[in-house]
């Protein structure tokens, strides 16, 4: 690692090593020689000029590039593509005149990103129903638990831990519809030509459409693609792009829900992320145990999810049958996304499965407010033994009136219960109250909703991909 240059963070403190590689000068020109060979392949079998001696000195270099040799062309050409043609020529000499027949800069160029965007998929698919998988468990372990729901932030009606976490799963089971609906089935450019006519081909087919059109199916076929785009001008439609970002984007947002939430329940203490036993909270406050990771996923996902309109705005100007200024913003914009969701997500995973619950601190929490919400409850206990509703009513509201001054500006515990029982116009519930107030009668259907959520809409995904799972997440700083 060099310390004089810029270093891109997402590469040295954050992706994962495949997806690192997925984005890779070598994979890329690697994948750039085999879409020669699979075109000089196909060619040869629809009876072009092309000899099998041509097409085995291809083979033999499809994946010994030269990168000093392509740079050094590039550097004289300004082409990208024509260098590593002519570096790709001096090594397979015999086939010099045959690399490229007939294609256009985007046939390897537009095909590849493709192809890489689709392993990039694969791997994030991987890690979404792994983290799936985890928050699965977690939401099975603690579906009976009881917690204070909050709504504006505020404590409402109590719900489960467990349930709280269905709803982390939800949004991901909507992530991986996005996702699966983009990846299956999958199109790749296909052999177009210039502005997208064939016309090249046909010129070299002499005129016959049915050998151009196989010629695109064999390259589909050895590519390992089974689909291409019926029409194209010189690219695949961006429009693909801002289609797959804003995929990434839907992963990022759910992540970020998730993450806020846990740094929340950290610093209420009832949930926290790992902290590890030679951690550094802090650099001043020793004692601290900061959400570095959930904090680390909130950054991540807030990056991702600026980049869909970077793609749309690529996607509204493309002039048309193609204009050359989304190259470089693309190098940037569709890798970066990738990688910043492979690393919040490696994040993610690593904190789903490591989570540590507090239940004490979270019956603690449930206790001081539960009186306030079992009012209704004590006071449907006091009609049915015979009590005027409207008159303990309103006895009802000035005790917790009483009681919530106690709590907010006298910084004592709450004492509803208390004023209750001592309070003979609620004499019929003297004695009963623990009974009444048991926080497992709060929760409604929340253990079952959890039971069947899972069974009906998260276990079958985690079948489909059982192969997948198993993956770890692990945080390197």
């Amino acid at each position: 690692m060099s310390h004089t240059e810029y270093e891109n963070p997402l590469v040295t403190r954050y992706a994962t090593p495949e997806m690192v590689y997925n984005f890779s000068d070598e994979k890329r020109f690697r994948l750039w020689r085999k879409l020669w060979v699979a075109l000089a392949e196909s060619e040869r079998e629809l009876g072009l000029n092309i000899t099998e001696e041509q097409v085995a000195e291809l083979r033999k270099y499809q994946s010994d590039v030269d990168f000093d040799a392509a740079a050094a062309y590039e550097k004289e050409t300004r082409h990208d593509v024509m260098a590593h043609v002519k570096a790709y020529g001096d090594q397979a000499t015999k086939a010099k005149g045959i690399i490229h027949l007939g294609a256009t800069s985007c046939y390897v160029d537009c095909n590849s990103e493709l192809l890489i965007i689709r392993d990039a998929l694969d791997i994030i698919l991987s890690k979404l129903v792994n983290v799936m998988d985890k928050l699965k468990d977690f939401a099975l372990k603690y579906r009976d638990l009881p917690t204070l729901g909050y709504t504006h932030l505020q404590p409402a009606q109590l719900t489960t831990v467990g349930k709280r976490a269905t709803l982390w799963l939800q949004d991901l089971s909507m992530d991986y519809a996005a996702l699966t609906h983009i990846r299956y089935p999958f199109k790749i450019r296909g052999v177009k030509g210039t502005t997208g006519t064939q016309a090249s081909f046909m010129e070299l087919f002499d005129g016959d459409e049915e050998k151009v059109k196989a010629l695109e199916r064999k390259v589909a076929a050895r590519m390992g693609c089974g689909y291409v785009y019926g029409v194209t001008g010189q690219t695949y439609p961006r429009k693909f792009d801002y289609n797959v970002l804003s995929v990434l984007s839907q992963i990022a947002q759910s992540a970020y829900k998730f993450s806020n939430d846990i740094r929340i329940l950290q610093s209420n203490k009832e949930i926290e992320e790992p902290f590890e036993k030679t951690q550094i909270g802090s650099s001043a406050m020793a004692y601290k145990r900061n959400p570095m990771r959930c904090e680390r996923i909130s950054s991540l996902a807030r990056y991702v999810i600026s980049l869909p309109v970077n793609s749309a705005i690529t996607a509204s100007t493309q002039w048309m049958e193609r204009t050359l200024d989304d190259s470089a913003n693309r190098r940037i914009v569709n890798a970066q996304a990738f990688l910043a969701t492979d690393g919040l997500l490696n994040i993610y995973l690593n904190v789903a499965e490591n989570l540590v619950v507090y239940p004490k601190v979270i019956e603690k929490h449930v206790a001081a407010e539960l009186p306030f919400m079992a009012t209704e409850n004590i006071l449907m206990e006091c009609v049915k033994a015979g009590g005027d509703r409207q008159e303990l009513h309103e006895e009802i509201r000035q005790l917790s009136q009483i009681a919530a001054r106690n709590v907010k500006e006298e910084g004592k515990e709450n004492n509803l219960l208390e004023l209750i029982e001592a309070d003979e116009k609620f004499s019929a519930v003297r004695g009963r109250l623990p009974e009444i107030l048991d926080p497992a009668k709060f929760v409604g259907r929340a253990p079952s909703q959890v039971e069947e959520f899972v069974a009906a809409e998260i276990d079958p995904i985690l079948s489909r991909h059982k192969r997948l799972l198993g993956k770890r997440g692990n945080v390197e700083v």
